[in-house]
């Protein structure tokens, strides 16, 4: 579809005429694990889908930044754990969006491949952006979309390069060369990787050099045809996982084996640096991936003594900290250059010139086979959640929260039983042959071996507290119908 657009941005009395050019397709790619945010991200509920900069999401941030824009529905791509967080958090910004899970992870290349491929028909411009960055100036980014989309129309493959604010050694960088069109875009000269703390600054001093933020503008057809004449191996196996595709709600499930096949690779190895129509257009817009902790404490408001605070924190004779915490107080005194993440079952203090570290408490976590890398003691499910409250030897306590509609499986335990009681909201509750409703402050016992299910019928969410008794209390032990 060919659209002309002309924009009125703020402070500016007259139209900008951008001219025709395909409907934009935004491309999120919401995977990864953000591991050097520990313990806030997680594996199974990782940094992307946390109010990490505001009150919503990372994820529901980048999709709802795009108001600005002409754009068709969003697709996202992450992997199959995370499908029904991607679905729940676009309902709860009253959004929708096509959602395709990769069964294992082949970094960038392959997941714009697929997105270009599914919508080669009506061949798009791809707004390729991911779903953990954060940029404080949206009218800035908007602007940029818009000056790229011409270039892009032309056949020209856009990447966005942040205007850096300082010599960070911690991104990859962009040389530009010649202008296509002064001061708003210029042919790429080189890709660069991440330099050491003296190359950072004359990168810096040069003012040709702009961090490299892995947002892309390119459309569908384009991408393919450059994709095929520099790494054909990955258009072919991304083709072929989608030739027997599974449609299940809005989730577009591949072809399992085809996928594992693809080659790993990102967009930068594979196509961006051998093409010879790559373009940049700088960006001034208050960008950050939040990486680390430090990046989270640059980019939030600071306090006189430019200390972030988040939760309920008292700090006394302290400066240049980070504390955030999730329920009870921290209070702190005399610290500098810390930050302090506590979590309802976990507990971080590091300096924060060492926070890039934070992942090899991650990895030790691993080889030691414990849970806390891996899921919150609160554990989200696609009908709503649940927080493990209190345990011990055969008895644990469970706060459940079930979502308007939601339901739990019809399901049945061999070694525990459940006493059930309902906090606030309308319970439907089937144990055995029988269904009845309950309400605040009533409660039902279900033995081991009893067939039951919940539901929610109401408009509100369903609180219950849930307590469990038995010689063993694992999530196994579950036989679902």
């Amino acid at each position: 579809m060919q659209r002309y657009v002309t924009v009125l941005f703020a402070g500016r009395p007259n139209l900008v005429e951008i001219g025709f050019y395909s409907m934009i397709k935004p491309v999120i790619m919401a995977g990864g694990t953000g591991s050097r945010l520990w313990p806030l991200s997680r594996t199974l509920y990782p940094k992307q889908f946390i109010a990490l900069n505001g009150e919503q999401t990372m994820l529901q941030e980048t999709v709802s930044r795009l108001s600005g824009l002409q754009v068709t529905k969003p697709l996202i791509i992450c992997n199959e754990e995370y499908r029904f967080i991607v679905a729940e958090q676009l309902r709860e910004i009253n959004k929708s969006g096509e959602i395709i899970l990769e069964p294992v992870g082949r970094n960038t290349a392959p997941a714009i491949a697929l997105a270009a491929i599914v919508n080669e028909k009506n061949d798009p411009l791809l707004l390729v952006l991911a779903a953990d960055h954060v940029i404080q100036d949206k009218k800035a980014f908007v602007h940029a979309v818009n000056i790229a989309a011409p270039l892009a129309q032309q056949g020209k493959l856009v990447t966005f390069g942040i205007v850096p604010t300082q010599a960070h050694t911690g991104y990859g960088y962009i040389k530009r060369g010649d202008p296509v069109k002064k001061n708003e875009s210029y042919k790429v000269n080189a890709f660069v990787e991440k330099p050491n703390k003296e190359t950072a600054k004359q990168y810096l001093s040069s003012g040709e050099y702009y961090w490299n933020s892995g947002m892309f503008l390119i459309k569908a057809s384009r991408y393919i045809q450059e994709l095929k004449k520099y790494n054909v191996a990955i258009f072919n196996a991304c083709k072929k996982a989608l030739t027997t595709t599974i449609q299940d709600q809005d989730f577009l499930r591949l072809n399992v084996d085809a996928f594992k096949a693809c080659p790993d690779d990102s967009i930068d190895y594979a196509v961006m640096e051998k093409t010879a129509d790559a373009v940049v257009v700088p960006l001034d817009a208050g960008w950050s991936d939040i990486g680390s902790w430090s990046a989270l404490w640059e980019v939030n408001n600071k306090s006189r003594d430019a200390n972030v605070t988040t939760g309920d924190v008292i700090l006394y004779n302290s400066k240049n900290t980070f504390v955030r915490g999730d329920a009870r107080l921290i209070a702190a005194v005399g610290l500098e250059n810390i930050v302090i993440v506590d979590t309802k079952d976990a507990l971080l203090v590091a300096h924060k010139d060492k926070v890039q570290e934070v992942k090899k408490i991650v990895e030790q976590l691993k080889k030691k086979g414990r849970s806390e890398f891996k899921i919150h003691r609160e554990v989200h499910r696609p009908w709503g959640k649940y927080d493990l409250i209190d345990h011990g030897e055969r008895v644990q306590v469970r706060r459940i929260t079930v979502n308007p509609g939601g339901k739990l499986s019809l399901q049945r335990h061999q070694q525990r039983s459940e006493h059930w009681i309902v906090v606030s909201g309308t319970a439907k509750v089937t144990k055995g042959d029988h269904t009845f409703l309950m309400t605040e402050n009533e409660s039902t016992y279900i033995p081991f071996g009893v067939v039951h299910a919940l539901e929610n019928p109401g408009k509100l969410p369903l609180e219950m507290i849930e307590v469990q008794s038995g010689p063993y209390l694992g999530e196994d032990d579950i036989v679902r119908f």
